[in-house]
């Protein structure tokens, strides 16, 4: 089976810049005046919802390098 290098996976994408997102956001607390409470708890319903999806979807396995 053939493997596709790491950062073409849109898995590890999403994940990564809801997790960035997420550390600034507790780093700063900029966003905490403009956004509900309950924003927070949606995305915490999204995300997973998201990455079941992605991996439905997903038809390679990853790996640091491509495999011939």
């Amino acid at each position: 089976m053939s493997k596709k290098v790491w950062w073409k996976s849109k898995t590890l994408w999403v994940n990564a810049i809801v997790a960035s997102l997420v550390a600034a956001e507790a780093v700063t607390g900029v966003m905490q005046p403009y956004v509900a409470e309950k924003f927070y708890a949606a995305v915490a319903i999204f995300l997973p919802i998201v990455n079941a999806i992605l991996r439905v979807v997903t038809s390679e396995a990853i790996g640091m390098r491509k495999d011939a």
